[in-house]
């Protein structure tokens, strides 16, 4: 007879069981039946089944080889249940808008981050991940010293929902958890210019200790930034990482209309 087969720690497999979490993760996600929603991460199906409900489609993706076998069998007759085999980061991500909800596994929360609110920024509608607590929390310092959490933010609302007890979950993880929400935010500028934008926020945080006075000098001439100051009421003597996420974005289109291309960080 041979052992059911669970995830080991350090592979970042613990499947959700809490159904308040599972039925949380879909609230807050505002899944309805004309969405695609993709579960990143599937496991043994615990947020699968709950998804196909109410979504139009469904595409589990899962790494475990044995997993996958058992997520196809157990969808075999669900119409709208996609079952796909790989490491998300080699997942060719739909092409037009879908939503996620998904207990991600661990040790690639921020190549999934960079993928879905990034790479895909024009087709990600939001959704609902769970994940561990401390990079949750970090998305939310009052200094934002990554640059891609500076654009998370510009282009999406995001809210910890609440930290998820290590009893959620099979096995329990040795750390701690959380609900996150994600949400749309009404486009700030055109997602073409995306690139740019990170280009930017990299470009004036090289020197995260700088003064937001010093650090815009880098780009604008003084006048510019004595402009920028009063127009968006930034302290100019503050650091450059306590720049909240609406005023790197007011910055950066002031600098699409003030300063020439050639002058652009790249």
């Amino acid at each position: 007879m041979t052992k059911k087969k669970l995830p080991v720690r350090f592979t970042g497999q613990h499947f959700t069981i809490d159904k308040v979490l599972i039925e949380d993760a879909i609230k807050q996600a505002n899944i309805n039946s004309q969405d695609t929603v993709l579960d990143i991460g599937a496991g043994k199906g615990f947020l699968t089944v709950h998804l196909l409900k109410i979504a139009n489609n469904v595409v589990a993706i899962e790494n475990d080889t044995a997993l996958v076998e058992h997520l196809r069998k157990l969808f075999s007759d669900a119409r709208n249940v996609q079952i796909v085999g790989c490491d998300f980061r080699n997942f060719v991500v739909p092409k037009f808008p879908f939503k996620v909800v998904s207990n991600i596994p661990y040790g690639i929360t921020s190549d999934i981050f960079k993928i879905l609110m990034f790479e895909c920024v024009e087709n990600f509608l939001g959704g609902s991940i769970v994940l561990q607590l401390e990079p949750t929390q970090k998305l939310f310092s009052s200094k934002l010293y990554n640059p891609y959490t500076v654009f998370y933010h510009t282009f999406f609302d995001l809210k910890l929902v609440y930290e998820v007890s290590p009893e959620s979950f099979l096995p329990p993880p040795t750390v701690k958890s959380a609900l996150l929400r994600i949400k749309r935010n009404p486009s700030s500028f055109d997602f073409e210019l995306k690139a740019k934008y990170l280009a930017f926020i990299s470009c004036l945080l090289q020197k995260p200790d700088l003064s937001v006075k010093s650090a815009l000098k880098s780009i604008f001439r003084k006048s510019q930034v004595r402009s920028i100051s009063e127009k968006f009421g930034i302290n100019l003597n503050s650091q450059i990482v306590c720049l909240s996420p609406s005023q790197w974005k007011n910055c950066f289109l002031e600098m699409l209309e003030v300063v020439p291309e050639k002058f652009h960080p790249s």
